[in-house]
This record gives structure tokens, C-alpha cells and sequence, in this order.
């Protein structure tokens, strides 16, 4: 069951869909930005077995923070043994997970339903 998001901050709302936790990242995503979301972040995937959508429709910036947080959401959710997985559409962000290499360990996925419906969207170790 999806409930409304709430706002957490200016570029973040979280709300749970589908028995996961989505971090609906939101505007620029840059080192201020990073400040603000990195206490929701860490409380979100704190615990064990969490399931986590990080998704970045409504990210109109994105740079080497954001890769950051997203790094960081991963190391976290699979030292607890749960799984990330990705929502991202933008054409520049996808050429940055691609550059990076995190495209591999984090595949991105069209749309929330697809992250949610497809078990291959699961990040895992590589």
C-alpha cells in the first residue's frame, strides 16, 4: 500500500510502497543538498534487511554528492544484508552511473513500478 510522501526536506520525501522505503530525491542534488538528505539516509538503512528505493525522477542536478549518497545507501543497505534499488531516467545522470561503474552494481530502473516488480533490480555485491 502507497502512502503519501512526506517531506523531510527540501529534496527529499520518503513514504513506503510495496513494503519498501522510498527516498524520492527531489531538485538539485549537490553538496548542500547531500547535508540535508544524509540523516534520513542513515536512518533509513540502519536497520537489518531494509528494503530501499532510492528513486531520482524529480532530480533536475545531480553531481559527485549525489553518487556519494548513493554509494553510501548501498554500502549501508547491504552491510545489513537488504537490498537498493534504483529509479532514474535523466540522460546525464545515467551517463554518470555508466562512467562510474555504479550502474553495474546498482542497475537503474524506469519507473518506481519497475524498481519495485523486478527482483534483477536488486543491488548486491560484485
Amino acid at each position: 500500500m502507497r502512502q503519501e510522501p512526506a517531506r523531510l526536506t527540501r529534496h527529499l520525501r520518503v513514504h513506503q510502497d510495496r513494503g519498501h522505503t522510498v527516498l524520492e530525491f527531489r531538485g538539485d542534488i549537490d553538496i548542500a543538498a547531500a547535508a540535508e538528505i544524509v540523516p534520513h539516509l542513515d536512518a533509513v538503512t540502519t536497520a537489518p534487511h531494509t528494503r530501499v528505493v532510492i528513486d531520482l525522477t524529480l532530480v533536475t542536478f545531480f553531481d559527485c554528492s549525489g553518487l556519494r549518497l548513493l554509494y553510501r545507501a548501498r554500502r549501508r543497505v547491504l552491510d545489513g544484508q537488504g537490498e537498493l534499488r534504483l529509479v532514474c531516467t535523466h540522460p546525464l545522470t545515467l551517463r554518470m552511473l555508466r562512467v562510474t561503474g555504479l550502474s553495474r552494481l546498482l542497475p537503474p530502473r524506469p519507473t518506481l513500478d519497475a524498481a519495485l516488480e523486478r527482483p534483477e533490480a536488486t543491488s548486491g555485491p560484485v
